[in-house]
């Protein structure tokens, strides 16, 4: 079927699918009010690339669902693939194929939609694949693992007129979007900082060594376009989110979405006008690359957006632990969850609450439906400014040299910031005091204040910044550069 026909095809099965009420933050059920075809000729065909953890909800996702089918499982853990594709005959009635490489899924013009949820190394070059073999893609968060391959992601969806959802699944919430309106109609005043925060609790993940690759991995496949190197972790799976070739630590892990969200309620379009990072890996030694104790402030002038990062045992921030708080003139905005939270009056005193669910996916599917990319709640460009944040705020942690408290606050007394950043730097002072790791004996890593120009997404004057936008790639899992898309 060809791009143009396939495009017919979906036109003229058009339906009306709305984001519904649901008590979960990551639905992955059919409801009443997302009307589907019947008819087996209108089903979309699917392949899900990545199947071990988050996959396992796009699974449901799609199985759960009349007018989906999936027909591969994409996995270079066979043992994983396979249980999947069990699982999925179970509920389906017909049993996926299952490969290890995705391009053989890409290959068969059955399928429609790619959905992955691979390492995050692999994201992008999952989905631009797809689009150029004319798949539609919902992308996890965050879709890139450096900067540079989130702007090839968005040109490519561009050029090949595909749909790209992002896997930021706050974005469909009923209670996220109300929540929004409140903030962008100016309820609480100018809003001058956006305080993400994903204080969530990580412990060790094991001492640094030689470990034998699982025997049912295609390690040369799963390491695509990463280097082929030693097994450090003692646990396969998952892990790799803390160690800097396949990860991006809990900043780019759990953080996107918090990060995603203060975006959003600032209402800004572009990278910051700079942005500086520290924080270091706290409380014990392990296999682990990645900050567990961070922060990352983003500078627009009049605005911050300033991100903190709790590996270690903590205390919720205005009653959110994972979350965000809006600080505005008149009052603030505190988001508890996925989908709910509550605005404030100046005295503290709660004004309005917020709360309701909604359907990812099914925004996604009424956008591949109606071949507009405007219908989807969280498009590829909005993903790749908000996952590029995260990045941003790594590189200027990896760059860094280790300070004294004292030199640190110094350091941040003359950076100019919409945020106290000498009162943000003394909470992280006394969280970190507070498991024990006393910063009067322990430096901190501290990187530069890095200048950005907003236009062309590159930092200004700093060549050494500049290169960790983008990465090595080993052929032949190469991430196209702009000019060869």
């Amino acid at each position: 079927m060809s791009r143009s026909t396939r495009r017919e095809f979906l036109q003229q099965s058009m339906f009306a699918a709305a984001a519904a009420s649901a008590a979960s933050a990551i639905p992955s059920v059919l409801h009443a009010d997302d009307p589907q075809p019947k008819s087996a000729a209108e089903r979309l065909g699917v392949a899900v690339v990545g199947v071990n953890g988050r996959g396992g909800d796009h699974i449901g996702a799609f199985t759960g669902r009349k007018d989906t089918e999936i027909l591969y499982v994409v996995d270079p853990d066979e043992k994983v693939g396979n249980n999947r594709a069990d699982q999925i005959y179970k509920k389906q009635g017909r049993r996926p194929q299952v490969v290890g490489d995705m391009r053989k899924a890409y290959e068969d013009k059955a399928v429609n939609i790619v959905s992955t949820a691979t390492p995050n190394h692999w994201h992008a070059l999952t989905a631009i694949w797809a689009m150029q073999a004319g798949k539609d893609v919902y992308v996890e968060k965050p879709v890139s693992h450096n900067v540079s391959e989130g702007r090839r992601i968005v040109q490519v969806a561009r050029k090949y007129e595909q749909i790209c959802q992002t896997g930021t699944q706050c974005r469909s919430m009923a209670g996220m979007r109300e929540m929004m309106e409140y903030l962008h109609a100016g309820k609480i005043g100018a809003v001058k900082v956006a305080r993400g925060l994903c204080y969530k609790r990580r412990g060790s993940i094991g001492a640094r060594g030689k470990y034998e690759v699982p025997k049912e991995v295609d390690y040369d496949l799963w390491s695509g376009p990463a280097p082929i190197l030693p097994l450090t972790r003692p646990k396969f799976h998952y892990d790799w989110h803390w160690q800097w070739p396949y990860g991006n630590g809990d900043l780019g892990n759990q953080g996107i979405h918090q990060m995603d969200l203060a975006r959003w309620g600032l209402g800004v379009k572009t990278f910051a006008k700079s942005v500086l990072s520290y924080g270091g890996r706290f409380g014990y030694e392990d296999a682990g690359d990645t900050a567990n104790t961070q922060i990352v402030v983003h500078d627009y002038g009049e605005q911050a957006l300033v991100f903190e990062v709790r590996g270690l045992p903590t205390k919720p921030h205005r009653g959110a632990g994972v979350g965000v708080v809006f600080e505005g003139t008149e009052g603030s905005l505190v988001v508890t969850s996925y989908d709910a939270g509550a605005a404030y009056d100046k005295d503290g005193k709660e004004v309005k609450a917020f709360r309701g669910g909604g359907d990812h996916f099914a925004n996604f599917i009424k956008a591949v439906r109606s071949r507009k990319h405007e219908d989807l709640h969280a498009d590829i460009e909005e993903g790749h400014l908000s996952s590029a944040l995260c990045h941003l705020g790594n590189i200027s942690y990896r760059l860094g040299n280790l300070m004294t408290a004292d030199d640190i606050k110094a350091k941040l007394r003359d950076t100019k910031c919409a945020d106290n950043l000498v009162a943000t730097f003394e909470r992280f002072d006394e969280h970190l005091a507070e498991n024990k790791v006393l910063l009067s004996k322990t430096p901190v890593q501290i990187g530069p204040v890095l200048a950005i120009d907003q236009e062309t997404e590159t930092f200004v004057d700093h060549a050494e910044a500049d290169k960790m936008l983008t990465r090595e790639y080993r052929a032949p899992y190469v991430v196209p550069a702009a000019d060869k898309i």
